[in-house]
């Protein structure tokens, strides 16, 4: 699973949830963190919106929605996996 965590410097939601992306070892994940900062494109679509997840299907970004920052990993293990297999969810 291709996932992109839209995040930027300093921001505790976009490192709590890296941190929990980066603990899931049941789920073969590839993780690409994109900081905000360095487009501005970015910054302008997710300044207000970060953390901002995404996963990669078939070369197009599709959006998961946003988890609860007080999600567990094992939660948050279960959402990716609902995900991958109902991704219209």
């Amino acid at each position: 699973m291709e996932l992109i965590l839209y995040a930027k410097p300093g921001c505790h939601l976009c490192e709590g949830l890296e941190e929990k992306l980066r603990a899931i070892d049941q789920l073969e994940i590839t993780l690409e963190v994109r900081d905000i900062l360095t487009q501005p494109r970015w910054f302008e679509q997710y300044q207000y919106e970060i953390p901002v997840l995404f996963w990669r299907i078939d070369g197009q970004e599709q959006p998961i929605p946003r988890p609860s920052p007080r999600l567990s990993v094992e939660k948050l293990t279960q959402l990716l996996q609902q995900q991958r297999e109902s991704p219209s969810k």
